[in-house]
């Protein structure tokens, strides 16, 4: 098989993409709207000013919408994109141009039309601002959708992920580390630690340059795979959402929660510089915040797998949650202790990486709880739910944010000793109280509703596992088992080790050839290749089994070890992709015999012949017992 090995070059090049694309993002859901409230209006009459911001607030919170409405018809677009350059690459690049010139546009008055005329500054606006988040949602659904694109190496996608989510992490709060120091630099007039709109302006401008030049180095340092595995992908549309919503119940209670939390999260890291600058009073310490969110967030990260581990992914979901319903019960009480302050917003802050990655990983178990159920494979439109549900979290959180700064009194020319009580008082109840209930509701749908654990997966993975073979189907199509022509084929053994009978195997199901005849092996090695030229039909995010259909229609079952499933695709690494077509010999699979017996699992790895009762003559032409390796013919088949 070819190699599809990726440079250090591609890998820092895609990082460098994720840093500035969640470096654009952060600026855009969070800081853009402290410009619009503290800085944008200034014209010396309040009740005008607060007019312009709740007009303003209304616009950006509408247009989201719009946004969200026009999000199937932007990734179609993708889909059917083809050009010299690739598929993703000129959505990223084009993308990035427009949306940072947009942007920089934006944090200006426009020559102060703001002022002279409002109406048609609004409308100037409304225009720019659905433009920059088109093409802003073209980069953004284009560069995330490369991954897949780069390789089929599922280890060379794990280096890449792995590169991408450090990126992303730093990018999107090293913003809040840079942003206050950087408009208060840039700044004629310091106005209590706000800055002014010389300062905000270059602040966008930095933040644009860097998202453009992300976006370039992405354009020249990655090299998308050339595959017809990549044609003819399914149409996300939200009739299409809708129907696997409702028809997936898991998949609609994890998002219905989620929904929730991520409404709750995003309103209060919104709010968060507001109560540093107007509660606190002290803008400039929003950067130490930002800073040991860099530091907690990569360490989040990297401490999921054993904590998820240990703890199972359920249970970790409720301890973050307490503690960060903790963080913000000690938020309230913080008053003006910088100290007091820090602890409760990082008791908030270091959990979310952790619940974000727990959900991200039952919406995908999610994938095969909706193969299981309605028979067919919804991939990509399962995964398109929780983007879509964070980008409803941040319509929504734009518009409370706009608004809560008006009624808070948090607007142009405010200061913390301009704030009244009354106005801190409906700003905590904003920030606080309301995201503890919103949060706490989801958390509660999650306890009474998702029951998708490691466990039941497993369980579901082993059980289509043991029903395939008999009907090929996937949201787009549906292929039957194709009809296994007459003639005598060979069948080579998949890896290298000692051949022994598949009734000897500890697994009644197996052994009993309710799946098919077949045979098993006890591996030396750990290379799983292709026994004969075939389509890959089957691939199981756990990586320990495979499904192929020869090219003459011969259905086929390649499992690695009885019980693996349990082990989440650890230890296991993938050189395909489901509907690939293989060649005999090809390295299919690379799995760590050693992780499969630490984990007290038997490693014997075993083959059945689906449509084996179809066959005229099955014959093992080796003996039991013998040494066989991937040049070995374990098999004579005959079908008259």
């Amino acid at each position: 098989m070819k190699s599809n090995q990726q440079s250090m070059t591609s890998r820092v090049s895609y990082a460098f993409g994720t840093f500035g694309n969640d470096m654009f993002f952060a600026t855009l859901s969070t800081y853009f709207i402290m410009f619009v409230t503290t800085h944008l209006f200034n014209s010396g009459n309040a009740a005008q000013n607060d007019k312009m911001i709740s007009s303003i607030t209304l616009i950006i919170f509408l247009l989201r919408f719009v946004e969200l409405a026009i999000d199937p018809f932007i990734g179609n677009a993708i889909d059917n994109t083809s050009t010299r350059w690739g598929k993703f690459k000129p959505w990223v690049v084009v993308g990035g141009t427009v949306g940072s010139v947009a942007l920089i546009i934006l944090f200006t008055n426009m020559g102060g039309l703001n002022k002279s005329n409002p109406l048609l500054y609004l409308i100037i606006f409304g225009i720019i601002y659905i433009i920059m988040d088109i093409f802003y949602s073209f980069k953004d659904i284009g560069f995330w959708s490369m991954i897949p694109a780069l390789t089929f190496d599922s280890r060379e996608r794990e280096k890449t992920a792995t590169f991408a989510r450090i990126g992303s992490t730093i990018g999107g709060n090293l913003v809040g580390v840079v942003v206050m120091p950087i408009v208060l630099f840039f700044s004629l007039n310091q106005n209590d630690g706000t800055g002014d709109t010389r300062g905000w302006f270059w602040f966008a401008v930095i933040i644009a340059v860097i998202a453009w030049l992300s976006a370039v180095a992405v354009g020249v340092g990655t090299k998308e795979v050339d595959s017809d595995l990549r044609k003819n992908k399914e149409k996300t549309t939200f009739k299409n959402v809708i129907h696997i919503l409702t028809h997936n119940d898991q998949l609609m209670w994890i998002a219905l929660s989620y929904g929730f939390y991520t409404t709750g999260v995003t309103l209060v890291n919104s709010l968060e510089l507001y109560y540093f600058t107007f509660i606190l009073g002290n803008s400039s310490a929003f950067s130490i915040f930002a800073s040991l969110n860099i530091v907690t967030g990569l360490l989040s990260v990297s401490l999921f797998p054993k904590l998820a581990d240990k703890l199972n992914r359920r249970n970790l979901f409720f301890w973050c949650i307490l503690t960060m319903i903790i963080g913000l019960v000690l938020f309230i009480f913080a008053g003006q202790s910088l100290t007091m302050v820090l602890i409760a917003a990082e008791l908030f802050a270091i959990p979310q990486p952790l619940v974000f990655l727990v959900v991200l990983m039952t919406i995908s178990d999610s994938v095969e709880y909706g193969q299981l159920k309605l028979g067919h494979r919804d991939e990509s439109l399962t995964l398109s739910v929780r983007p879509l549900l964070d980008k409803l979290a941040g319509a929504i959180s734009n518009g409370v944010v706009g608004l809560t700064a008006v009624v808070a009194g948090m607007t142009t020319g405010a200061t913390a000793s301009s704030v009244t009580g009354s106005g801190q008082s409906i700003f905590k109840t904003i920030m606080f109280g309301l995201p503890i209930v919103i949060i706490l509701i989801g958390t509660y749908v999650f306890y009474r509703k998702v029951t998708l654990t490691e466990r039941k997966h497993a369980e579901i993975v082993d059980q289509l596992e043991k029903t395939w073979g008999k009907k090929f189907v996937d949201t787009t199509t549906t292929t039957t088992t194709p009809e296994l022509k007459t003639g005598e084929y060979t069948y080579n053994a998949p890896i290298a080790g000692e051949l022994i009978n598949l009734s000897s195997v500890n697994d009644h199901a197996f052994a009993s050839g309710s799946l098919g005849q077949g045979f098993a092996i006890r591996p030396s090695d750990g290379r799983v290749y292709a026994p004969f030229d075939a389509t890959v039909r089957v691939a199981f995010s756990t990586k320990h089994a495979i499904g192929l259909v020869s090219d003459t229609g011969l259905v086929t079952l390649i499992h690695i070890g009885i019980g693996t499933v349990a082990m989440q695709g650890t230890g296991f690494v993938t050189y395909f992709e489901r509907g690939q077509h293989v060649k005999k010999g090809d390295l299919l699979i690379e799995f760590w015999d050693k992780s499969i017996k630490d984990a007290g699992f038997d490693d014997t790895v075993i083959v059945t012949i689906t449509n084996s009762n179809v066959l005229s003559e099955f014959n093992i032409v080796k003996p039991i017992g013998s040494k066989v390796d991937k040049d070995d013919i374990v098999l004579t088949l005959i079908n008259k």
